[in-house]
């Protein structure tokens, strides 16, 4: 990416513990801003989602991220869970639409993979990988690691669109060019 600074905060929704995680790139570097874990415990399934949604909001308020990326939902064996888990993630789309940011959406297997190399990946060596690309002084907790994940994956995405948008700018531009001679 060019030099400018780009900012996103990415989310790894759960019923009961939500990742928040913000980072930044800075030319070629990766930095790290935010994380923390969202825990709303056992309470009645509004209250949570509540609280989901106006931690996100608070954080988004805080650091104004110019973009969103959130985990897709994981669908599970347990029908309730997965509608329970879908609500949470509900929840966060809604905070991250509400600050009109630009909302990206990836599969666990596409974030563990733009992080660590592989789809198949545990959660302590994405905490690992997180720790190291974002120059961390100790690992974060596994929600805010996944979250970090998150927005690593969409800026490394976002990178890869630019440049395939430069690379198809330059090609219009030579082909007018050598149309014009």
């Amino acid at each position: 990416m060019p030099s400018e600074t780009f900012r996103t905060i990415g989310i790894d929704p759960g019923s009961r513990v939500t990742g928040i995680g913000v980072v930044e790139t800075r030319g070629q570097s990766l930095h790290y801003i935010h994380s923390e874990c969202v825990r709303v415990g056992a309470g009645p399934l509004g209250a949570r989602l509540v609280a989901i949604h106006q931690r996100i909001q608070a954080v988004i308020d805080r650091f104004q991220p110019a973009s969103g990326a959130i985990e897709k939902v994981f669908v599970s064996a347990n029908p309730q869970s997965a509608l329970v888990l879908g609500q949470a993630r509900g929840s966060a789309l809604l905070a991250l639409a509400q600050s009109e940011l630009e909302i990206s959406e990836y599969s666990a297997l596409e974030i563990k993979r733009a992080i660590t190399g592989t789809g198949r990946a545990g959660k302590e060596q994405v905490q690992h990988m997180v720790r190291v690309l974002l120059g961390m002084d100790r690992k974060p907790a596994q929600d805010a690691a996944d979250a970090l994940a998150c927005a690593i994956c969409h800026l490394h995405h976002a990178e890869s669109r630019l440049r395939q948008t430069v690379a198809g700018v330059s090609v219009l531009a030579e082909d007018a060019g050598s149309a014009r001679r």
